[in-house]
Order: structure tokens, then sequence, then C-alpha cells
């Protein structure tokens, strides 16, 4: 099954095409469809040594069914996530100790009816 055709789906498209070729056409719209499933075979295959090309040797160390997106599953990749174990078992040391302020901070202002707080008539 190539793209969700069954061979009865293939078989029906072919009839519907000779009819609609044509006897004295179906010669020629078979030898041009012949070229061009030959010149998609030689893209894919020069395409496959390129890429070989361009890997190098780690090309046949690559795992390719954990590039598959169909396994991207959010319920597997999250359960997962959730019920690993921790990578490192050792806790983290704080290098350094948080140093004071160099400036004390001041008191908070209180405002009352006759000190207001600053009022910026463009900001709003």
């Amino acid at each position: 099954m190539t793209f969700g055709l069954t061979f009865e789906k293939m078989l029906l498209i072919g009839l519907i095409a000779v009819l609609i070729i044509g006897p004295e056409r179906l010669p020629r719209a078979a030898e041009s469809f012949s070229r061009m499933v030959r010149k998609a075979g030689e893209y894919l295959r020069d395409t496959k040594s390129r890429m070989r090309q361009e890997m190098g040797p780690e090309i046949d160390d690559v795992d390719w069914r954990k590039l598959d997106p169909r396994q991207y599953d959010p319920r597997r990749i999250i359960r997962d996530a959730l019920f690993e174990e921790p990578q490192s078992a050792t806790p983290v040391q704080a290098k350094e100790t948080i140093a004071e302020p160099i400036a004390p901070r001041a008191a908070p202002q209180e405002f009352s009816a006759t000190n207001r707080p600053p009022f910026d008539p463009e900001a709003t």
C-alpha cells in the first residue's frame, strides 16, 4: 500500500488513464511516465549519496527511529519527564554568600493629604 492506495485503486486509476489517454497516445504516455519514475529514482539516490558524503561515516550510527516525529506523544514525554530519576544526586553547593547592600534602604515614606506622592501626568 503506497500513500493509502491499494492495488485495486491503482488498477482502477490505470484503467481510467488508459481510457482517457486512448490507445494511440498510450505508448508515449507510458514512456514519459517511466522516464519520470527513473528520474525520481536518480534524485533519491543522489540525495542519499549526498547525505552520506556530508554526514560522513556517522550516518550509519544514527538511530533514525528516534527521529521519527510520529513517536512524539505529549502524554508519554510528560510521563517520562515526571518519573525519570534526577541526573545528579549531589546537591549543588553555593559558591558565595550574598553580601549586604552597599547603601542602606530608606524607610518607606508615608504620604498624607499634605505630603502627596509624586505624580507624572505624562505617564498616565
